[in-house]
């Protein structure tokens, strides 16, 4: 496969190394982090992600959040092109709700690409994707993340530094709160005050902050993980005083947070995840409150560290201790309310 550098290779015989019997295999879930695409040797389609799902776990929807180019349109205005994924998730969405493959809603919400640096001119690209998503479009995600080392950034998106804090892409988050519509954070932990000071100033828009809030463990960051994690508690801390803002609990198998896991022999059970991702997780989960918090799975770009199946064990096993209610909040509720899903 092919992606960006902190995406690990799926490597399929690495992840069959590792099989275990589903935990607590009635627990209903809601995916809410999930791409879909075609990229030159990497193939992740509905085939693909059904085949995921159907490894053991109660998956009853997924929600997909804007991910790659892979179905953007070739031609037309270039703010217009985004539409196109909207358009291909909403065909996948379809296709499910047809029962032809099985009781699961594949993209039953529809997170799409717009960038809000267009200000107020936004506004018909948000119609667009509306229109294209047969009922299911959600909101936006404008991926913000930014670090001195060019080494940490994805060279397909090229976001200014405290682009949160713009004039221009403040009035495009205006627009997506007058149209009821959510925003997706994924950001880095150095920046998670920028996204509590948009939160205060937007208190009636929907946020999510993706993937735990950009936990960092390579490059410069691998010799900084005490400091990484004191400024990371901090900023999670404030940022949990903002009652409209969500968490997504997740996107620790990419190399960013530098665990390391994939280097092993086998792929790692969901003993060792656990305990790694235990901290963070558990950290959020007291902040926010259950209610707040929803395990998400980032496939395919999670894959390269650990298979579908053993990743929701893991989320399983951190949630052990809490009750059904809890549970229920953790794993579907919180993710059917703030997308909006029946």
């Amino acid at each position: 496969m092919s992606g960006h550098q902190h995406q690990i290779p799926i490597r399929e015989d690495w992840l069959a190394t590792t099989t275990e019997a589903i935990l607590d295999p009635g627990q209903r879930i809601i995916d809410p982090h999930h791409h879909l695409w075609e990229r030159a040797g990497w193939r992740y389609l509905l085939d693909e992600m059904l085949a995921d799902i159907r490894s053991g776990h109660d998956v009853r929807a997924t929600v997909l959040v804007q991910s790659s180019r892979s179905f953007s349109r070739a031609a037309g205005p270039e703010a217009m092109r985004p539409v196109g994924e909207t358009e291909f998730a909403a065909g996948v969405a379809a296709m499910c709700d047809s029962g032809l493959y099985g009781d699961v809603r594949v993209c039953a919400g529809i997170v799409s690409q717009a960038n809000l640096m267009l200000g107020a001119a936004v506004r018909p690209v948000l119609e667009a994707h509306a229109a294209a998503a047969g009922g299911r479009f959600r909101g936006i995600r404008h991926i913000a993340c930014w670090d001195p080392d060019p080494g940490l950034l994805n060279p397909a998106y090229a976001p200014p530094e405290r682009m949160l804090e713009r004039e221009d892409f403040r009035q495009g988050i205006a627009v997506l709160g007058e149209m009821g519509l959510s925003f997706d954070a994924w950001l880095y932990f150095h920046q998670i005050p920028e996204l509590t000071a948009l939160a205060r100033a937007f208190p009636q828009l929907p946020i999510v902050l993706n993937h735990c809030g950009g936990v960092l463990g390579i490059g410069r960051y691998a010799q900084m993980r005490e400091e990484v994690w004191t400024r990371w508690q901090a900023a999670i801390a404030e940022l949990a005083t903002c009652p409209n803002v969500m968490v997504k609990l997740g996107g620790l198998g990419m190399r960013l947070p530098g665990f390391g896991l994939e280097e092993g022999a086998t792929a790692p059970d969901s003993v060792t995840l656990a305990a790694a991702w235990r901290p963070w997780i558990e950290e959020i989960i007291t902040r926010f409150g259950p209610a707040r918090c929803m395990f998400e799975s980032n496939f395919p770009v999670d894959k390269g560290g650990f298979s579908y199946a053993v990743g929701w064990n893991a989320f399983k096993r951190l949630a052990a201790g809490a009750s059904a209610e809890e549970k229920d909040a953790l794993f579907w509720g919180s993710a059917a309310r703030f997308y909006r899903l029946g």
